[in-house]
């Protein structure tokens, strides 16, 4: 019913900042088990079978109250994954331009500013979750695996994934180390163009 997105990229080709390693692990183990759990889930609930993972996560009130944990926890995190592969590149990194260069300045003061308010929101998250930015440039928590559109909000534009499995094996308990790789393979076209979409 649901499987594990193919990434645009190989294993090894985030690196040095991620490594190839974490990438077989992360993608293909952790969130390989977001699917896996979610489709035997997906096996008691025929009615719901032929939904997107969005319409799926985004109207969690019509799934049966029993299966609703499940389906938010493993269809979080396999919707959430699905998002954060697209936002890495290879060729990513340095700072974003045209509109949302522009957009980013006005409601922060500068790109810094920006990069500085995130990364330490993302350092203050306690525990496991993803912060978010969102298309009318605002940052947003979601703590374990859920989403902004499970409360009705649109895709965010751009997210980071602060769970320890992300980062554990390259740089152990560091989340402020993994955070500053992170930024360094940010897509920031891939990210205006999410950002002009919703213009």
């Amino acid at each position: 019913m649901f499987a594990l997105p193919k990434l645009d990229y190989e294993y090894d080709s985030l690196v040095p900042h991620f490594s190839k390693e974490i990438l077989e692990v992360h993608h293909g183990k952790h969130h390989q088990i977001y699917v896996d759990k979610l489709n035997t889930v997906m096996e008691s609930l025929p009615a719901f079978q032929n939904k997107t993972i969005e319409e799926l996560i985004g109207n969690l009130n019509e799934v049966p109250e029993e299966f609703r944990t499940a389906v938010k926890n493993f269809g979080g995190g396999h919707y959430n994954h699905s998002l954060f592969w697209n936002f890495l590149s290879p060729d990513g990194g340095g700072e974003p331009s045209g509109e949302l260069i522009k957009a980013i300045v006005e409601k922060y003061g500068s790109f810094q500013q920006f990069k500085d308010e995130f990364t330490t929101r993302a350092l203050s998250i306690f525990g496991s979750g993803w912060l978010w930015l969102m298309p009318n440039l605002s940052i947003v928590v979601s703590a374990n695996q859920d989403s902004p559109i499970n409360g009705g909000l649109p895709a965010p534009i751009l997210g980071v994934d602060v769970w320890e499995h992300a980062y554990y094996i390259d740089h152990k308990y560091n989340r402020a180390e993994y955070i500053n790789a992170w930024w360094q393979l940010v897509d920031w076209a891939g990210v205006e163009k999410r950002y002009k979409f919703y213009l």
